[in-house]
């Protein structure tokens, strides 16, 4: 049986795919939205997105904060690596 799903359900879930990146499964596993759905969803606001300005810079918006998030998160990495290489060639000098 189809349900229908407000339009600010549907924002949220394409925001948890597009700029947070969460996959279809988790989406689907926490909130019991099939994965068509949200497929349809994205797809939606993607060509919705080559009519509407608005709406092309929120997708835009979107993209970039997912981007921006990633990196941020390998820099994270990336630091604690040199923290911990620092820590050992310092035991090493000593």
């Amino acid at each position: 049986m189809p349900q229908n799903y407000t339009p600010e359900f549907k924002k949220k879930i394409v925001r948890l795919h597009e700029e947070e990146g969460r996959t279809y499964k988790s989406i689907t596993s926490e909130y019991g939205v099939s994965k068509a759905s949200i497929s349809k969803w994205c797809r939606e606001l993607r060509e919705e997105c080559h009519t509407s300005p608005e709406s092309k810079s929120e997708y835009d918006n979107m993209k970039e904060l997912l981007k921006l998030k990633r990196e941020n998160e390998e820099l994270r990495k990336e630091n604690l690596f040199l923290k911990k290489a620092a820590a050992f060639f310092a035991k090493e000098i000593d």
